[in-house]
């Protein structure tokens, strides 16, 4: 009951690395590690409707990347994320730049 998602970069960022979902108890662990990171910045994450680069709406908001780490448990299981594909993980610049996509990867049925 796990799934990495690669988090490739986006707009000349620099910034990649995975995202971890492991599924426990009726509930999936979202774990953010990317590097290329801008240090201390907060920058704002979701799981959104859609493929990258073009995702859609928020789905699932996700905790904020800060120096390139962020964990989230959301309240679904890997199976219902499936349900609901196509989903991606986006990275956005920052709260004040929320358009700036910094990485983005594409959640799989795999």
């Amino acid at each position: 009951n796990e799934m990495t998602v690669k988090l490739a970069a986006e707009n000349n960022s620099g910034e990649s690395g995975t995202a971890a979902l492991k599924e426990d108890n009726g509930k999936t662990t979202v774990a953010l590690d990317l590097t290329g990171y801008v240090k201390d910045a907060s920058q704002p994450a979701h799981i959104h409707t859609g493929v990258c680069p073009g995702v859609g709406a928020v789905k699932y908001p996700l905790t904020n990347v800060v120096n390139g780490k962020s964990v989230t448990i959301l309240p679904v299981t890997l199976s219902m994320l499936k349900a609901e594909l196509p989903l991606a993980i986006n990275v956005h610049k920052s709260k004040t730049e929320i358009t700036i996509y910094t990485s983005c990867g594409d959640l799989s049925a795999k």
